[in-house]
């Protein structure tokens, strides 16, 4: 299956904590920090949820 690469820009100090426990969830732990996922609807939906903490890298 394929995978998708996301970098976590902003920090999750302030955010709601189920927000914080999407990053959790997806790996995400500093800034700039890079996970690779597979990319599945469930993954697509935490990314949505957290969009304006990450990004999606090439």
């Amino acid at each position: 299956m394929a995978t998708i690469k996301i970098q976590q820009v902003k920090s999750k100090i302030g955010a709601p904590i189920d927000q914080k426990r999407t990053l959790q969830a997806l790996g995400l732990r500093k800034i700039s920090q890079i996970v690779e996922c597979e990319d599945t609807p469930s993954i697509r939906g935490m990314i949505r949820k957290v969009h304006h903490l990450v990004k999606v890298v090439d």
